[in-house]
């Protein structure tokens, strides 16, 4: 990413997800989730471990989710399983209040626009100090557990809060979770892990990144930086 960001002036929607993305990858907190969907998906299909993960994967990959994926072949409860795999410790999470103060200065609305359940976001924003600054949490079940990357997520999204893509910005840091973004006409930002850190829980595919791919106009790994320079 350059220097110099474009500023924004003409945003009025301010879109985040939130794994990975108001809190940075190092901290490892969806590493502990990563685990628990391994242990939910080996308990309802009677797979090892090794091919509970392979299958895991998968379904991330051709589903958006695990959960979608387990919805349509295994016909889970969707309540059971956010349960379960969001019943971690949250500890490291730290407070970033140079994140809320930027995130606060933000002309308009904001918005998470997570394939999590709201329970987990909360806790999430809570443990960063950023509980008040969203007008509103869409989760997986205001989705109807249509997830990203899916073109509906979207679409149910922009439609329940009334949100003009042409004057709103996405934040994820999924590049796959940025194409229909890019394609409605949201701005997009690419959040990712600072140099150096250790992606062993990822596939490759996951960690595809850079503006050469088109549908991600920015690239930072400093999302308060990169936000506080949108300030005049």
């Amino acid at each position: 990413m350059s220097a110099t960001v474009p500023a924004f002036d003409h945003i009025t929607d301010w879109v985040f997800d939130l794994d990975n993305t108001l809190y940075p990858r190092e901290c490892n907190l969806f590493a502990q989730i990563d685990i628990l969907i391994t242990d939910y998906v080996a308990r309802v299909t009677s797979l090892e471990i090794e091919a509970a993960r392979k299958l895991q994967k998968e379904y991330y990959r051709d589903y958006g989710t695990t959960l979608n994926g387990l919805m349509r072949t295994h016909a889970i409860d969707p309540d059971e399983y956010l349960a379960t795999v969001h019943a971690i410790d949250y500890a490291p999470v730290l407070p970033h209040p140079e994140l809320v103060s930027a995130i606060a200065a933000l002309p308009g609305r904001k918005f998470i626009f997570t394939n999590g359940s709201t329970s987990h976001a909360e806790a999430v924003l809570a443990r960063l100090g950023a509980s008040h600054l969203f007008e509103a949490i869409f989760d997986i079940r205001a989705a109807r557990f249509q997830p990203k990357p899916l073109e509906i997520a979207y679409r149910d999204f922009l439609s329940t809060h009334s949100v003009d893509p042409r004057r709103s910005i996405m934040f994820d840091d999924l590049e796959k979770n940025l194409l229909v973004p890019h394609q409605t006409g949201m701005a997009t930002v690419q959040v990712v892990a600072g140099p150096g850190f250790d992606h062993a829980q990822c596939d490759p595919w996951e960690l595809e990144q850079g503006k050469a791919l088109g549908h991600v106009h920015h690239v930072t790994s400093d999302l308060a930086g990169f936000l506080i320079k949108q300030m005049p």
